[in-house]
């Protein structure tokens, strides 16, 4: 009876300072950074469980969007949420990663799917290229005039 008392009076203390760090908001900022956690913890399970046999093929499809986007969500968490308007071709990225992942280790999958993960893939990367462009085009500019000015200041003159 006593080890039965010593247990409860464990527990209560175990729920009084997991109310105390409720109330004092360590949950909301522990849920808050590591929210990622519940799209990335699924896309790496059915990775582990495709590489473990217990699953077809097929789950690396999910797997590999879900993991890409709680990758990205992760950086924005990080980095701020600003980025995402940098980053938002990486949906599409996801798709073909999945994709790929698929053509990559199912053996009776179609040459459509690879054909499929490689126009979505170019399209992710163009438009990552393009809104690069756009966001950071005048640093661009910037940088091939001064590497030119450099080139015509510092080349070398052919003497005739």
């Amino acid at each position: 009876m006593a080890r039965n008392r010593y247990t409860i009076g464990i527990l209560f203390i175990a729920v009084a300072v997991l109310l105390l760090l409720g109330k004092l908001g360590v949950f909301h900022l522990l849920f808050s950074f590591f929210w990622p956690l519940v799209v990335l913890v699924p896309g790496l399970l059915f990775h582990y469980f495709y590489f473990n046999r217990t699953l077809p093929a097929a789950v690396l499809v999910p797997g590999g969007i879900l993991t890409t986007y709680g990758v990205m969500f992760f950086y924005c968490n990080i980095f701020g949420w600003g980025a995402m308007s940098y980053l938002w071709p990486g949906f599409i990225l996801g798709i073909a990663i999945g994709l790929y992942e698929l053509y990559l280790y199912d053996r009776g999958s179609d040459r459509s799917i690879w054909i499929a993960a490689l126009v979505l893939g170019v399209l992710s990367a163009v438009l990552f290229a393009i809104t690069l462009l756009v966001k950071l085009g005048i640093y661009i500019i910037a940088l091939i005039l001064v590497i030119a000015g450099l080139a015509m200041i510092f080349r070398k003159r052919k003497l005739w």
